[in-house]
């Protein structure tokens, strides 16, 4: 546990905590000490999901009644220990220096920043241009039955296997789930999402009742939105593991595809994800970048 006013220590790297008694989710009463202590739980799991990968922050200082932002560009003040990587912007001039995640001091330095949400590039800062991880984003409206959205996730994953890909479930700690797919980093965004493109047109015809590709929210109706927007440069999905500013602390959980069957997209959080974490490994473990490139 972290005290009032004490310095944090983790591997070598020393760092003041200010506010650590400072609520961040209201109606939970949760902390930025429980914040801290929940990252400190998940490191082991999450970093590899985060190494190399260029990071977008989300912010809460005063908590999530208050709003946050959204970070690209790393803080002047970061310690000169937290990795911070150029990138350029398609299209316009200049770069983005991006955090980059690659230890479990610079998580919990960053969290203790009141970055509670973690949102990863999908491809590495040594080759931005080709995604090593392929994500459709399964939203769905309100009123959407847990059935049905576990029924369609386990279709989409059918198609994944049919294209050729690897699925692998999370619980996005959100709405909705993602299925993603591990790639071996050797074509560019547009050739991937082209692809995933057409395996979810296919899908949206061959049930056009239960599912759409309809951008305009108005034009979906009672729809489950089969999203590919994040398969493009410079786009982002929340990594695996990261905390969401949402009620109850729910974080984004990898997840067996066997679990699906019991699993909401808010099924593990602050609250609970340590004792998950006790008594079974991350089932994405193979999705990290140093194994598959």
């Amino acid at each position: 546990m972290i005290g009032v006013g004490a310095q944090l220590e983790v591997r070598g790297h020393r760092f003041e905590v200010s506010n650590p008694d400072k609520v961040l989710y209201p109606d939970d009463g949760y902390r930025k000490q429980d914040v801290l202590d929940y990252y400190r739980a998940v490191a082991e799991v999450m970093v590899p999901h985060t190494r190399g990968r260029p990071l977008t922050l989300r912010r809460f200082p005063d908590g999530i009644g208050a709003g946050g932002f959204f970070q690209k560009e790393a803080s002047d003040h970061f310690p000169d220990w937290v990795r911070v990587e150029s990138v350029p912007q398609r299209g316009e001039r200049g770069v983005v220096h991006h955090a980059v995640v690659d230890d479990a001091a610079t998580l919990l330095y960053l969290a203790g920043q009141a970055c509670l949400e973690f949102h990863l590039g999908l491809s590495t800062v040594d080759d931005l241009e080709r995604p090593v991880l392929v994500v459709l984003d399964l939203d769905p409206p309100d009123g959407t039955g847990l059935a049905e959205l576990r029924e369609v996730t386990r279709r989409m994953c059918e198609q994944f296997r049919d294209a050729g890909w690897d699925p692998h479930v999370q619980a996005t700690g959100g709405r909705g789930f993602h299925v993603a797919a591990p790639l071996p980093g050797d074509r560019g965004f547009d050739e991937v999402r082209a692809d995933l493109r057409e395996l979810v047109d296919r899908a949206a015809r061959d049930d056009p009742e239960r599912l759409t590709v309809e951008q305009r929210k108005d034009k979906r109706g009672d729809r489950i939105f089969l999203d590919t927007n994040r398969n493009a440069y410079g786009q982002t999905m929340i990594a695996p593991y990261s905390l969401r500013a949402r009620p109850g602390a729910p974080a984004a959980t990898p997840l067996d595809l066997g679990e699906l069957g019991r699993a909401r997209p808010q099924s593990y959080g602050l609250a609970n994800m340590a004792r998950r974490l006790a008594q079974k490994s991350d089932p994405w473990a193979d999705l990290t970048t140093a194994e598959r490139r």
